[in-house]
């Protein structure tokens, strides 16, 4: 590894000339001998004495000490090196390195609903995984740990900009199915499957280690899913989210889910994404006494449908998702020159359906993963698989236009060089669509390049206690100046994690 520290100069040390003194023994009338420089031995080959010259033995003592400060010097560069390397993510910068405030990091960052998550995508980060693998093993976590708003029986729609091609694909899950009556057909497994294969780095079994550990160790319910199941009730969720008593978890209490660790590890061995959803499927149909289905999930990927605006492009998802209403709404409101409306607007804050959970991840090249996926309503159909541990949707071929699903990318190259990328992704009602608007809209009028919305200054990273992170949500990520930036609105609501 090469040193990135200054080198330590060393003073080249002159032996002494017995000319430099000539004129002094002159006129002292004294003479002496060359002094060989040698510690190591009383006189020189020549039989000439070290020890008449007592000026001369101090020049070689300063020397030495300042040869061995130089020595100590290196060591100490080499030391505080070693250190900087071995302290990835640490609050405290490497000397004569530059810090920034939260939410902004040199290398990449996930900000997700749940700690555990954005802990668990920010370790694949540093592990060598893209911001695929950080979106995916995120989003494996949070279908644990959040299983009121996201889950295997989910439904995914995603956005993912490559800043290498300079391209944006959409995912999406594909119609909406029936596995029988109000439950809707799991498409999770085999559309984050088909995502990995096609984008990301690291091995898939690396992305199911976390999940599955959770599931099978435990985790402990966090105040977003206590809230939820104090409204919502324990019917249909027990044992899984009960009490001996029957009564619902409290936050803080340790949750258990070994049937889901158990489907998670053989989806880890599905070579295809087909085969990832099989498993799963076959249990499933078993609980409800039915056939396999003959035609499983059909996830796509697609490219993104896009709008050029003045300061560069915006990309979205395709229909049955909000995508293309977020466009037209833009566009509308680019032509007509209103006023900018208010980036924040209070319906952000207040919408409480549908259920639905959302993540983003960058890096400071400028790829973006832009993650939606919902059950439709909390914990979905409220039917609990026993011999999975997974809860169906309600979401049915009948359902709804996935209005809560609008992922939005603004790529923009002011300069025609460096390139800039905004994402956004919200959780909430279908004004979600709307609140966006304003957003954007208000970036696009501000000028500078995209950024991520900043923190308050002296606030620390949400990363231990955030506020509730549910529905009203909306995710920030941007690209800007090699550095990623990620924020929330509210601005306190959902944690980030970043190196």
């Amino acid at each position: 590894m090469e040193l990135a520290a200054e080198p330590v100069v060393y003073q080249k040390l002159l032996p002494w000339e017995p000319s430099l003194e000539l004129e002094e023994e002159e006129e002292e009338e004294e003479t002496s001998e060359v002094l060989v420089l040698n510690p190591w031995r009383h006189q020189d080959s020549s039989g000439n004495k070290a020890g008449g010259l007592p000026g001369t033995w101090a020049r070689v003592v300063a020397a030495l000490l300042l040869l061995a400060v130089g020595c100590s010097l290196a060591v100490r560069q080499l030391q505080n090196q070693g250190s900087s390397t071995g302290s990835l993510g640490s609050v405290a910068p490497p000397p004569g390195r530059h810090s920034h405030g939260p939410g902004v990091y040199h290398h990449g960052a996930i900000i997700s609903p749940a700690v555990t998550c954005s802990h668990l995508g920010r370790e694949l980060l540093v592990a060598g995984g893209n911001v695929v693998d950080a979106g995916v093993g995120a989003a494996l976590c949070l279908a644990v740990v959040h299983p009121h708003a996201t889950g295997l029986g989910a439904t995914f729609w995603g956005l993912f900009h490559d800043s290498s091609s300079g391209n944006s694909t959409a995912l999406t899950s594909g119609p909406a199915q029936t596995l029988a009556p109000g439950l809707g057909l799991p498409t999770a497994l085999p559309t984050l499957h088909l995502l990995h294969a096609r984008f990301g780095r690291l091995p898939w079994p690396r992305l199911l280690v976390g999940p599955t550990t959770l599931a099978q160790e435990g985790f402990l319910v966090d105040t977003a899913l206590a809230r939820a199941l104090a409204a919502r009730g324990t019917e249909g969720l027990c044992p899984l989210l009960c009490h001996a008593d029957g009564t619902p978890l409290d936050a803080g209490a340790r949750a258990t889910n070994p049937q889901l660790a158990a489907v998670l590890r053989r989806a880890a061995l599905a070579p295809t994404s087909d085969l990832a959803g099989d498993a799963l499927l076959s249990l499933l149909a078993g609980d409800l006494g039915l056939e396999v289905p003959s035609a499983g999930p059909r996830p796509t990927l697609e490219p993104a449908q896009q709008l050029p605006v003045p300061q560069g492009i915006l990309f979205t998802t395709p229909s049955p998702s909000a995508g293309p209403e977020l466009l037209a709404l833009l566009e509308a409101a680019l032509h007509s020159g209103a006023p900018i409306p208010d980036p924040c607007p209070p319906f952000l804050q207040t919408a409480v359906s549908p259920e639905s959970s959302a993540l983003a991840a960058v890096d400071s090249s400028g790829s973006v993963l832009l993650l939606t996926s919902s059950l439709n309503c909390s914990f979905g159909s409220a039917h609990l698989s026993p011999s999975t541990g997974v809860l169906l949707s309600n979401l049915v071929a009948k359902s709804p236009a996935s209005a809560w699903a609008c992922p939005l990318l603004l790529r923009s190259s002011l300069d025609g060089t460096e390139v800039d990328v905004l994402g956004l992704v919200a959780s909430g009602s279908p004004d979600v669509a709307r609140a966006m608007t304003h957003t954007v809209l208000r970036q696009l009028a501000t000028g500078p390049p995209p950024q991520a919305q900043q923190q308050h200054p002296g606030q620390q990273e949400p990363t231990q206690h955030p506020s509730t992170c549910g529905q009203g949500t909306l995710l920030q990520v941007a690209a800007h100046a090699e550095h990623a930036h990620v924020s929330s609105v509210p601005h306190d609501c959902c944690p980030f994690q970043g190196f």
